[in-house]
């Protein structure tokens, strides 16, 4: 059949077909064969000339998209050339140009703040920053702040003398001790209580600290990298934060958008996850990028791996994901906003202030509790 070896021949070059036969079936099994279109006959010369005007712009059309996606890829392959990105996937402009803008940032002696929304991804893009900085042999140190009793993050960030506190049978030193010389990335920074903040700008503008229950001065040089979810403006509105710290932490801000912001990097980030053990059957494909992520990467990276478990086949298809459709998203978002002040209250009294025992006790994650806690305005 001429039409087979000219598609053999020229796989890219768009075919219009003439037929007498104009029946739906045929039709549908000329466009699977890979023509880009059909014209019954007797034809019309200027249903002809439209279909191949169409055509020509689609075609200047797609050599610009095939254009763009060449000097997207030429652009990600220098970034790799030129910098440690420590095995980072992503495909989309956005997520390019926070990675370009950490690579440029990365030499500077100065205080990094990235923010975004959790599970985006701001700890692989820190782990970036400390790759390519003028220590990045020395110690890559992380502390989530929003993980610790307040009543403990002052030492674990400075350290503690034996019977500083109830339990403190012996001396310990704190993070910035042990991330001398290289790096402290500090997650969820706006849960530092006031008192750590205070003494968090203190050793950011003297590199020097105390120990709880210790009067010596200790001496440090570490270059501190900071996230957090929060609206740090919103906070110092409210007393929440320092207006001095937010300024001493983001003298360079790196703002990571949502994975719904980047949909480029859906599929290449499920297929790394995914691994060699199973592939994405196209159906799979589309439902990843209809889904809405409010999780980020990491409800992304969890939705691969049940799937990957849990399909019988080595293709995975959409039910496998077990996505909530659009209608279940929506009704979960109306359960989280139906929790009232006095439930959330009452749940955080009960559990003695525990996040996560709280969370579930209300049908939530952690980080549905966060944000229904900020909305309320509850203090963490």
């Amino acid at each position: 059949m001429l039409f087979a070896r000219i598609r053999e021949a020229f796989p890219d070059l768009p075919v219009i077909l003439l037929t007498a036969w104009t029946h739906l079936e045929a039709a549908v099994g000329l466009v699977r064969a890979g023509a880009a279109d059909y014209i019954g006959k007797p034809w019309d010369d200027e249903k002809l000339l439209a279909t191949i005007r169409n055509l020509l712009e689609l075609g200047e059309s797609r050599r610009e998209l095939n254009r763009r996606a060449s000097e997207e890829r030429a652009r990600r392959s220098g970034l790799a050339l030129r910098y440690d990105l420590r095995g980072l996937v992503f495909a989309d402009p956005a997520t390019e140009r926070v990675v370009s803008l950490a690579c440029q940032v990365a030499r500077a002696d100065v205080p990094v703040l990235i923010t975004g929304p959790n599970g985006a991804g701001k700890e692989c893009i820190a782990a970036v920053i400390q790759a390519n900085s003028a220590v990045a042999d020395g110690p890559f140190v992380t502390l989530n702040c929003g993980a610790l009793p307040s009543e403990l993050i002052e030492a674990e960030l400075f350290g503690a003398e034996a019977g500083a506190y109830t339990g403190a049978s012996k001396a310990r030193e704190g993070k910035f001790e042990a991330a001398d010389g290289g790096t402290l990335f500090l997650d969820e920074i706006g849960n530092l209580p006031p008192a750590g903040q205070m003494k968090l700008l203190r050793v950011l503008e003297t590199g020097r600290f105390e120990r709880l229950g210790s009067n010596r001065e200790r001496q440090v040089k570490v270059r501190v990298i900071s996230a957090t979810n929060a609206d740090l403006a919103a906070m110092i509105a409210d007393g929440r934060f320092r207006e001095d710290l937010y300024y001493r932490l983001n003298v360079i801000e790196i703002a990571l958008p949502p994975l719904a912001r980047r949909p480029g990097d859906i599929l290449p980030l499920a297929r790394a996850f995914l691994g060699d053990a199973k592939r994405l059957g196209s159906d799979a494909e589309a439902a990843l990028k209809r889904h809405g992520w409010p999780g980020n990467v990491r409800e992304l990276k969890n939705v691969i791996q049940r799937a990957c478990l849990l399909a019988p086949e080595e293709v995975i298809h959409a039910d496998d994901l077990a996505l909530p459709s659009p209608s279940a998203a929506a009704r979960n978002h109306e359960v989280v906003e139906e929790i009232s002040r006095e439930q959330v209250e009452q749940a955080l009294r009960e559990h003695q202030g525990n996040i996560s025992h709280a969370a579930g006790s209300l049908g939530l994650s952690r980080q549905a509790l966060y944000r229904r806690m900020d909305r309320l305005g509850i203090e963490r």
